[in-house]
């Protein structure tokens, strides 16, 4: 390995060792971290509609059983105990309407998601849009508390058994006429949790992504410099070139 490409592997492992001390700092501190998931009480068209599309336009989708749609929030801070978050979510609508939807709250990893043993979870987000600013300045301002808020679409999908896995994920992401539906990838994240839910889920796909985003910036920023010679060698020919035929003979 080049030598500067082993000083970009060492920052990057630096970088997720800090990363992960601050984690670990945050939760020393009493930071906490909780999922609601918000689902419709009635039927919902979207959710309706796009199982319609699956079973009938994609090959994947015709061992597609059922599907359903929810929106999850993260939150994570210095967060009440259960009772007192219930109800802080109860209270504004930038979270969800009581009167036309459910909530159901997770604040650990062996908590159960609303998402049976035999569906599997698909979360979409906006890259780069998944912060709610409003919904944490709502919180700010009735608890005097700061947290973050996240919020993403968690789509459910009960499959036929022998196509769980590679169905899930060839429906998830769009990749043509007949690949894919829930997921466009110019503008949006997925990921697929096949058992257990993660917790954090929003906040460690989004560590992912921008880990991976870091590395690709270190890639393109490293260039042996026998190419970087050759580079300049071609360029100065070309000039040199250039300046010939211009003078003509």
């Amino acid at each position: 390995m080049p030598p500067k490409a082993k000083g970009q592997g060492r920052d990057a492992a630096s970088a997720a060792r800090g990363a992960s001390a601050a984690r670990g700092a945050g939760a020393a501190r009493g930071a906490r971290i909780a999922q609601a998931f918000i689902e419709p009480v009635a039927d919902d068209p979207e959710a309706v509609s796009a199982l319609g599309v699956a079973r009938g336009r994609l090959a994947a989708g015709r061992g597609l059983l059922g599907l359903r749609r929810m929106r999850v929030f993260e939150l994570s801070g210095a967060l009440p105990g259960r009772a007192a978050l219930a109800g802080l979510l109860h209270r504004s609508i930038q979270f969800y309407n009581p009167a036309k939807e459910r909530c159901t709250l997770r604040l650990q990893a062996g908590e159960a998601a609303p998402i049976g043993a035999d569906e599997i979870g698909v979360l979409v987000v906006e890259r780069g849009g998944e912060r709610r600013p409003a919904a944490e300045r709502w919180w700010r301002h009735e608890t005097g508390t700061t947290v973050e808020i996240r919020e993403g679409v968690a789509w459910a999908l009960e499959l036929a058994p022998g196509a769980r896995a590679e169905a899930a994920d060839d429906l998830a992401i769009l990749r043509g006429r007949e690949h894919g539906l829930l997921c466009n990838p110019h503008w949006q994240d997925a990921r697929v949790a096949s058992g257990v839910v993660p917790l954090p889920w929003i906040a460690e796909r989004t560590a992912e992504r921008e880990a991976a985003v870091r590395v690709a910036g270190a890639t393109r920023a490293y260039r042996p410099r026998s190419t970087q010679k050759k580079k300049v060698a071609a360029k100065r020919g070309a000039q040199t070139t250039g300046r010939r035929r211009r003078s003509g003979p």
